[in-house]
């Protein structure tokens, strides 16, 4: 059984990476990054499941700088290479949507940055967050393609 980081959330889940996997890569967190990931899964993460009463999923947790460095479009200040970020997608449960989730963050909880991540005007195709505890700026973003590139406009 994998060690467990909140009441929802077992470390395997958000160490998991078939790019990890497939390249060999150790995806494995350090002690400080394990203890970031722990205060976004209790204080967001967890949160959100509690409020919605469904399973929600993690499609992105952490990433070890070497994994960080072969995942296409990510950056070198990730917030998820600090053990800081998750990207949730309810498309893995199904039940509710980005969207709900993404509101619900924005209007409810302490956070650091929240993204909507691509999709469409009524829903994300996943929601970026993260929380650096006693530095939460609260910042909130939509990224968008605009030809070819990621462009992140302000909320």
């Amino acid at each position: 059984m994998s060690e467990k980081l909140s009441k929802y959330v077992a470390l395997s889940e958000v160490t998991r990476s078939d790019n990890a996997k497939r390249l060999g890569i150790d995806n494995t967190p350090t002690a400080e990054h394990k203890e970031n990931l722990k205060l976004v899964c209790s204080e967001v993460f967890d949160k959100v499941r509690e409020h919605f009463g469904k399973p929600i999923g993690i499609s992105s947790g952490y990433r070890s700088k070497a994994l960080n460095d072969v995942t296409p479009g990510s950056s070198n200040k990730s917030h998820h290479c600090t053990g800081h970020a998750l990207d949730i997608d309810t498309d893995i449960f199904g039940g509710i949507t980005n969207s709900e989730i993404f509101n619900y963050i924005k209007d409810n909880l302490e956070f650091n940055q929240l993204i909507w991540e691509f999709g469409n005007s009524s829903n994300p195709d996943w929601v970026h967050v993260s929380y650096v505890k006693g530095n939460n700026k609260k910042q909130i973003l939509k990224a968008i393609k605009r030809s070819g590139k990621t462009i992140y406009e302000i909320w």
